[in-house]
């Protein structure tokens, strides 16, 4: 299992609770005609915030030597799952780093004024920015 949390380009989403969550049942889906591991898909917001996150937890999938090195070095459990769509990057973080993911994913989200959503949380916390 892993701590989900999600960002998102606020003019994209809903601001409904119930409409959100059927737009983000939609962007889960994966239905996109690109791979889910390119930034450069992303909105601009979106790649700035996911250049900056991905410094403090490294995409798993892409870099085998930083894999090794992070693994090797007992940091391994920062390595995160990442899905980066047009609209949206969906990060799967371990357990172990929750709190500090959840910190950091957030204050970047506010910082680079788009959406959060904690996946993983029991009332499903969607803060748009304003």
């Amino acid at each position: 299992m892993s701590y989900d949390l999600m960002i998102f380009e606020p003019s994209s989403a809903p601001r409904d609770k119930k409409e959100f969550m059927a737009w983000f049942e939609q962007q889960v889906q994966w239905s996109e005609d690109h791979e889910y591991n390119n930034p450069l898909v992303c909105s601009e917001p979106l790649q700035r915030l996911y250049s900056k996150l991905s410094e403090y937890f490294p995409n798993m999938n892409v870099d085998e030597e930083v894999f090794e090195a992070m693994e090797e070095a007992g940091t391994d459990n920062r390595l995160t799952d990442y899905s980066l769509g047009t609209d949206v990057i969906y990060a799967a973080f371990a357990y172990s780093v929750a709190g500090e993911a959840y910190t950091t994913m957030r204050s970047l989200a506010v910082e680079h004024k788009v959406g959060f959503f904690n996946v993983s949380s029991d009332d499903g916390e969607i803060i748009f920015p304003d």
